[in-house]
């Protein structure tokens, strides 16, 4: 997959469902509080584009909530019916 520098880290873009990655509205949403995740979800909903962190069980703000095997769970129960979403994977 492609990878992208998104302010101060490198991700991989990991799945890119309906096109719904682009780059300029990520880097002007990011902000440092995304910095522990190791995931960013974004999806768009009435043209607003939403962002998420996950992280792995390793990570030490690993909740259940933001599990990243958990991902498809979150998008089936809190984003808009087929809407456009990505999953962005920090390089370590």
């Amino acid at each position: 997959m492609k990878k992208y520098k998104i302010n101060r880290y490198e991700y991989e873009l990991i799945e890119n469902y309906k096109d719904g990655f682009l780059l300029d509205e990520v880097i002007n949403k990011d902000t440092e509080y995304f910095d522990p995740y190791d995931y960013i979800v974004g999806d768009w909903a009435y043209g607003k584009l939403r962002l998420k962190g996950f992280c792995d069980k390793e990570n030490k703000l690993y909740k259940k909530e933001n599990d990243i095997t958990c991902v498809s769970q979150y998008i089936k129960e809190y984003c808009a019916y087929e809407c456009k979403y990505f999953i962005l994977k920090k390089c370590k």
